[in-house]
């Protein structure tokens, strides 16, 4: 019996090199989007990442693009306001998504930027895949179910990360792992993989480069 949702395979080495050399590139920011006509044009593809605020995205980004501030990580939660565009070589586009979920905001603040995140999940040509990251520690909250079914409506294939996993005993992320591939099995957009990550420790970190680079 094939086990649904498995954790990707780390790459060999010519797919792996081919996701060092993607990320080896010059990786710069490009700006801070507040309103979907300030989107940078939409010539090439895109990924992007989503997760609850404090699950770890700028470390991961950071860690992918092998720098130390490109996403400025930040220990209050709702910090970031903006969708965030960064160059991905002359190739692509990698986009960090507002953290959603309790944020240290006003609520008008609030309310303002998860329209425009649902605003770009639902109206962005070039995005070809999101990633929704997902605490190790903590596994899916219902806020994250609902950035899912954001997603399966957009028709928006998304792969699950989790981030974390140096910060779990082995019998925890079992748990986490089986409340995860749970919680997949009802949204249609989830591609039927997942990704375990450590920012801190490296894991994960060129299998995730490696299925960045094999996105057309």
């Amino acid at each position: 019996m094939t086990l649904a949702f498995p954790i990707a395979e780390e790459p060999d080495r010519q797919t792996a090199e081919a996701g060092r050399k993607l990320f080896a590139g010059e990786t710069e920011f490009v700006k801070g989007v507040v309103a979907m006509d300030g989107l940078p044009p939409a010539d090439r593809m895109e990924v992007c990442f989503a997760g609850r605020s404090n699950v770890g995205k700028s470390s991961l980004i950071n860690a992918l693009t092998g720098t130390r501030n490109l996403a400025r990580a930040s220990n209050t939660p709702g910090r970031t306001q903006e969708i965030n565009y960064f160059t991905l070589g002359d190739r692509g586009y990698l986009v960090d998504l507002p953290g959603y979920g309790y944020a240290n905001a006003p609520l008008p603040v609030v309310e303002k930027w998860q329209r425009l995140l649902r605003q770009y999940l639902s109206g962005r040509q070039t995005l070809r895949r999101a990633f929704v990251l997902i605490d190790a520690r903590h596994g899916v909250k219902k806020v994250d179910e609902e950035i899912m079914s954001l997603l399966d409506s957009a028709a928006v294939t998304f792969e699950v990360v989790l981030t974390k996993i140096d910060k779990v005993r082995r019998s925890d992320l079992d748990r986490a792992l089986d409340v995860t591939r749970s919680a997949l099995s009802k949204h249609p957009a989830a591609y039927p993989e997942l990704v375990l990550t450590s920012s801190e420790k490296g894991d994960g970190i060129a299998t995730l480069r490696s299925i960045i680079a094999g996105i057309e």
